[in-house]
């Protein structure tokens, strides 16, 4: 699993910082604002995105495109939980597979490997699988958004 210090923090905020979002790393042992799964797990409170260097990118990564893709009257008061709907849910997921080719020492093939094995789970039974033959409502909804 690829975990946050193991690649560029500043390449990540970058990311972020162009989507309006911010990045808080806390400490290797305070615990993660916002997180929906527990620690070591990704947590949003607004515009900020919480993860410590333990946490995995596909965490990180995801929470932030839930931010990204919900509307911006939402977006400032979440907390926690940021799903609205399946299709915002299925969205996020193909938006951080993306991005994740937007970050060099990540790539999209390595995220969804990792993502496979966190336990996302698709109906072709594979998160690649998912993303090249069966995610073109989540890419559509994208699109109809100017995310994609």
């Amino acid at each position: 699993m690829l975990l946050l210090g193991d690649i560029d923090i500043d390449g990540v905020r970058e990311l972020l910082h162009g989507h309006g979002l911010c990045l808080e790393v806390v400490g290797e042992d305070c615990p993660i604002p916002g997180s929906y799964w527990g620690e070591p797990e990704a947590g949003l409170i607004g515009a900020t995105v919480f993860a410590r260097n333990d946490t995995p990118v596909h965490s990180l990564l995801h929470e932030a495109c839930h931010l990204i893709v919900m509307p911006a009257e939402r977006r400032d008061g979440v907390h926690t939980n940021a799903t609205d709907s399946i299709a915002e849910e299925d969205a996020t997921c193909y938006l951080q597979i993306v991005l994740a080719d937007s970050l060099p020492d990540v790539g999209a093939v390595r995220l969804m490997a990792d993502m496979d094995a966190w336990g996302y789970t698709f109906r072709l039974g594979a998160t690649r699988a998912w993303f090249e033959n069966d995610a073109a409502e989540a890419l559509a909804w994208l699109n109809e958004r100017g995310l994609a």
